[in-house]
């Protein structure tokens, strides 16, 4: 799901939330300037929020300002660390030797922290992180998070069959998340070694008396199924946040695209040195960099070929190639709703429009992958930074393979596909439609303009269009099923392979519910895969996977990225990790 960092101001002190630090000095480091909104933090980026419920949202945009900011987990990373953890809501970490994991690896338990409140005020009790979890697992929106607590805890990646109808039921849930005494108890399915990862970052905690209280789900066995899938405008806790963080939701101004947190003054640790956070979408890269430049904003965020235009600003740092556990993608919707669609022409193979069944042919797929210029975007949307991806697994995960081929710049090739394609009705009558791509995303842009370049120069009967889109936007296309082809990237949720495989290539995954791909050879090995203890085995698996990746050619895996984030020179205590948001 997301690229995270987390960073505080001058003079910070350890921290655990985004922010939380001591200001000892308004004065830059070196420059001598002063800094300019002591007590703010401003942050811009060109994305744009599309709900701030924990137990729906899954991108980047709408998961920074939750977590761990207004809403925290049980446990937490350790500064940069993906592999040591230290306890939030939780006292302790469960482990073998403090005995709160059990030898045969199926039962955590998690004593909870006393005397910690809620935003309203009220205390947090064992009984609302039961609801908090249970919740998370129950309303399970399509193409959500809750596959990640889901597949550990009760073997299945969705509360619902392929066919949406319910497949669990709630005692299911109750056996798996219980409270006993002052702690909460997991049981899982089977043992699950990244599942203290997966509990680091999502299991963000509310209180259940507030979501009752406005019309969420009430904890009760007989009424969860109403709440579950749920359309993501209809719930309170889509605009409003109640967490225990060291920031409080002060207000999201829609139009304006901007998230304001304030200062929680009775924050269980200590209170925060800012009294305000402001997450403000900025699509304009002249804006965002002039405000950097005259201190209105403290941290901008910008794609790789817009580094040059920010490094050397008067009273900024730019903190450079920072790995990423991540892939950009362009990616094929095999059955496109044109219904009310401006992307796709007419809706049919004319010439000018495409049909919903378009990128379904093998063969249309062929022949946009060997026309795309590889080596261009690498060099124009990522100036030659990152990698070249062999398929789902990236490197620095278990699974990865530099030995699965990649698809190379081939124009003979791309003509020879095309004409193969609809029987010869494509190349003979040609095609028309238009790439979303997210606004601001400059990289995005980049790539589209690649496509089109490459491709109608291979037929003057082929057309490619882009327009830019807010990401919020983009995402409600692509759950429509109205996305054509779509620039796309994936960030660890958790540092394991099944987190690359499954959304990729198992049918109820992220993207193939997007895009309509299904293949059930991958869905049997995706399962293999995370329920192969082996490590040696599940290598084997994960290259298999990245091979059906390759012949059924659902996506072009275009880079693994590294990133880069400036700053105003006051920024200090920094430091990145690639789990964390924002």
């Amino acid at each position: 799901m997301a690229v995270r960092i987390m960073m505080h101001r001058v003079g910070a002190i350890a921290a655990i939330a985004v922010l939380i630090g001591s200001l000892t000095t308004i004065t830059a480091r070196g420059a001598g300037e002063p800094v300019k909104n002591p007590d703010s933090f401003v942050e811009l980026q060109f994305g744009d929020i599309e709900s701030l419920d924990p137990a729906l949202a899954y991108d980047i945009y709408s998961y920074e300002p939750i977590w761990p900011n207004v809403y925290e987990t049980l446990i937490m990373y350790s500064g940069s660390s993906l592999d040591k953890l230290q306890p939030m809501l939780a006292t302790e970490v469960p482990s073998l030797a403090n005995g709160l994991i059990t030898p045969d690896g199926l039962t955590y338990t998690f004593p909870i922290r006393k005397g910690v409140k809620f935003h309203d005020g009220s205390v947090m009790t064992p009984d609302d992180v039961r609801y908090s979890i249970q919740r998370f697992l129950l309303q399970d929106q399509a193409g959500g998070p809750a596959w990640l607590l889901l597949s550990p805890l009760l073997g299945v990646d969705s509360t619902r069959d392929d066919n949406g109808k319910i497949q669990i039921t709630y005692a299911d849930v109750a056996r798996a998340v219980s409270v006993k005494g002052d702690a909460v108890v997991f049981h899982l399915k089977k043992p699950f070694a990244p599942f203290l990862t997966i509990i680091a970052a999502w299991t963000e905690i509310m209180p259940r008396a507030w979501g009752t209280a406005h019309g969420d789900w009430d904890g009760q066995p007989g009424t969860w199924q109403k709440y579950n899938n749920p359309k993501t405008p209809d719930r309170y806790a889509f605009d409003h946040m109640n967490g225990t963080g060291p920031f409080k939701l002060d207000r999201w101004d829609r139009q304006a695209k901007e998230v304001t947190l304030v200062r929680h003054d009775a924050y269980w640790r200590a209170p925060a040195s800012l009294q305000r956070v402001v997450i403000r979408s900025v699509p304009e890269f002249t804006t965002r960099r002039l405000q950097l430049q005259q201190g209105d904003a403290d941290l901008v965020i910008a794609a790789a070929n817009q580094q040059t235009q920010l490094r050397g600003l008067p009273g900024t740092v730019i903190q450079d190639n920072l790995p990423q556990i991540a892939v950009q993608t362009l990616q094929f919707n095999y059955k496109i709703n044109t219904e009310a669609n401006p992307d796709v022409g007419s809706g049919r193979l004319d010439g000018a429009g495409v049909p919903p069944d378009f990128f379904a042919d093998i063969h249309v797929r062929r022949g946009f992958a060997y026309a795309f210029d590889y080596a261009a975007n690498l060099g124009g949307a990522y100036a030659g930074k990152g990698v070249l991806p062999h398929g789902p697994i990236v490197q620095g995960l278990l699974g990865f393979d530099p030995t699965v081929p990649l698809y190379a710049t081939n124009r003979e090739k791309a003509i020879a596909e095309f004409r193969e394609a609809s029987g010869g009705k494509v190349w003979e009558s040609g095609f028309k439609f238009t790439i979303p791509y997210t606004a601001g995303n400059t990289a995005r842009q980049t790539g589209a303009q690649i496509v089109k370049d490459t491709v109608q120069a291979l037929n003057p009967k082929f057309q490619v269009d882009s327009r830019p889109v807010q990401s919020s936007t983009l995402i409600q296309l692509l759950r429509s099923h109205k996305g054509t082809m779509y620039f796309l990237g994936w960030f660890a949720d958790y540092p394991d392979p099944h987190d690359f495989a499954q959304p990729f290539l198992a049918a109820n995954g992220y993207f193939p519910q997007r895009g309509s791909y299904r293949n059930p050879e991958a869905d049997r090995l995706v399962d293999e895969a995370v329920n192969t203890a082996d490590p040696a085995k599940r290598k084997a698996i994960y290259r298999q996977l990245s091979m059906i990746a390759y012949n059924d050619l659902p996506y072009l895996f275009l880079v693994q990225p590294v990133t880069y984030y400036t700053m105003r020179s006051w920024v200090r205590g920094w430091y990145y990790n690639p789990i964390f948001p924002g």
